[in-house]
């Protein structure tokens, strides 16, 4: 009944995890297609796609692969299992809707800005669903922590610090950063303050229910 309940429970962990990656990545892409600016790491992929090749979906994990790295060395621990999942799923799932025929850019800037927006709630909900299987932070999350526990700065100016240079530096290869781009670095914050906490709830109440479901056991006798 134990190993049943336990199964139940890494069935409904990685299976939030991956779905709420999908979703987030889902908003990554929306965001991009609107044509208003990425956010301030898909800047720097997109800048990296126009320059070198290869995909937007590839660099992320090419620059995710590098951030863990770094994080590990200066952590000298090695990272969570969900860190490496996130860092290759993310990529492989932005590939896969960008290539998604029907994902099209809004010839009006309306439907743009309702593209943009819509890519931004998505977004936010997918990290707050993925967050809430707590299966370990991702790359760019990862990077975060360490700094932060090296050079006992606050998080928010490490997380603003990280934008920042990343930003300017995918600005400087070309990569898209317009209205958009401002929108999400405002918007973004104030989406998963309420996602979290909603998604946590929710993943809780499901855990909840696996272990209120009543084992059936089944017996067989031979005669």
């Amino acid at each position: 009944m134990r190993v049943q309940s336990s199964l139940s429970h890494q069935m409904l962990k990685w299976s939030t995890f991956f779905i709420g990656l999908l979703i987030m990545s889902l908003g990554l892409v929306l965001i991009i297609k609107a044509d208003l600016g990425a956010s301030p790491w898909d800047v720097l992929h997109i800048g990296l796609y126009k320059q070198i090749g290869l995909t937007i979906g590839t660099w992320s994990i090419i620059v995710g692969f590098f951030i863990l790295f770094l994080s590990s060395f200066l952590l000298k621990r090695l990272p969570q299992i969900g860190a490496f999942l996130n860092m290759i799923s993310v990529g492989i799932f932005i590939d896969m809707f960008m290539m998604v025929p029907f994902l099209v850019t809004p010839e009006t800037f309306i439907g743009k800005l309702m593209m943009m927006l819509l890519g931004l709630i998505i977004n936010g909900y997918g990290m707050g669903i993925y967050i809430s299987a707590k299966v370990g932070a991702g790359p760019r999350d990862s990077l975060m922590l360490a700094l932060t526990e090296i050079s006992k700065w606050k998080v928010q100016y490490i997380r603003s610090g990280m934008e920042i240079i990343v930003l300017t530096i995918g600005w400087l290869l070309g990569g898209p950063v317009f209205v958009g781009t401002l929108v999400y670095c405002i918007g973004i914050g104030y989406i998963a303050g309420f996602a979290l906490p909603q998604c946590q709830k929710l993943y809780d109440g499901l855990k909840h229910k696996l272990d209120r479901t009543p084992v059936i056991e089944v017996n067989h006798f031979s005669n």
